[in-house]
């Protein structure tokens, strides 16, 4: 499994993120990404309201049964060990982190899921390799440009990156040119205008364009 989404996700390059959705409309959201050929979901956890992880659960148990194989989904915004469990409970296959927690990192790759943890610092880009790390979220992305993650880089280039914060159509190729492997997007995937108004297929546009400007020239 742990290998299947690492493979996936140097070949898809896009993670869509899900943030603060019923499990109904997670699906629809879903449904529209991957008719702008999106394969990879991150659902995410509220640590404020603790009372929507079960939410969060039945997203990513919703889109693993409705896509099985075809779209690959996770969970976002994990903090604890329970966190971690409730995605795997529910069929999720890759953990997302804000931050380098060594522990979450090498019991979530024990399980045989992909870690994909948020750092900032070259240390804290190391500490995630080596504890386990599939890949190594750079975070916020969009506010450090990607002069800042190709100069990370420069020492550090054994290391996949994905970008994550700020990064939409506009600027996703800047990223991939600055030696990111894929991208996490979710405002740009999310426009609560457009959900509101059941407008779907402009939602699978936006997937579209970022799949399209996420191919390097």
């Amino acid at each position: 499994m742990k290998e299947d989404i690492e493979k996936l996700v140097r070949e898809s390059r896009i993670i869509a993120i899900i943030r603060g959705f019923s499990p109904d409309i997670c699906l629809k959201l879903a449904e529209a990404y991957a008719r702008g050929g999106i394969r990879m979901v991150e659902v995410t956890f509220n640590q404020a309201s603790p009372e929507t992880w079960v939410d969060t659960a039945a997203a990513i148990r919703v889109i693993r049964e409705h896509f099985p194989g075809d779209i690959r989904v996770g969970a976002g915004t994990v903090l604890t060990e329970e966190q971690l469990t409730m995605m795997e409970d529910a069929g999720g296959e890759y953990m997302v982190t804000p931050n380098v927690n060594p522990f979450l990192i090498r019991e979530c790759v024990r399980r045989g899921c992909a870690a994909m943890p948020g750092a900032l610092t070259p240390s804290e880009v190391v500490d995630a390799w080596e504890a386990g790390a599939s890949f190594v979220k750079i975070f916020p992305a969009g506010s450090l440009g990607a002069g800042y993650v190709k100069a990370l880089r420069a020492p550090l280039s054994h290391i996949p990156f994905l970008a994550v914060g700020g990064v939409g159509p506009d600027n996703v190729r800047d990223f991939m040119e600055a030696g990111c492997v894929g991208a996490g997007v979710g405002g740009n995937l999310t426009n609560k205008e457009w959900i509101a108004a059941g407008e779907w297929d402009k939602i699978a546009a936006v997937a579209k364009t970022l799949i399209d400007n996420s191919c390097c020239a």
